[in-house]
């Protein structure tokens, strides 16, 4: 599969870690949106938001679960914004679901 995240995920490409256990890696975003923007991506193959399933489902509430520990873990103390895009008019850019964790700073109340 030519998946960036999945190469990633595999150890083809490196990356900064935040987190990684058996079903999620959270790495650093490359190009930060914020003072603190985190990738949570689960290991299993998912396209994006719209391709979330019954068989699947358990791996995206699984996410949140984890996304405090991520957040507290990136040194996001007082608050973030989750974000996930599906589809090329969301500008999704790489076709593996994954949510962004942004803060460290105040954020705009609005994003454009």
């Amino acid at each position: 599969m030519d998946c960036l995240f999945c190469k990633i995920v595999d150890g083809q490409i490196p990356s900064k870690k935040v987190y990684e256990d058996e079903r999620i890696l959270a790495f650093y975003d490359i190009n930060p949106e914020a003072n603190i923007h985190v990738l949570v991506v689960p290991k299993l193959h998912i396209d994006s938001a719209n391709d979330i399933n019954k068989e699947n489902s358990k791996e995206v509430a699984y996410i949140f679960e984890k996304i405090p520990e991520i957040a507290a873990l990136a040194g996001i103390t007082n608050g973030y914004r989750i974000i996930t895009n599906s589809g090329p008019d969301s500008c999704q850019s790489v076709m593996h679901l994954h949510f962004h964790i942004l803060g460290g700073e105040k954020l705009p109340e609005h994003i454009r």
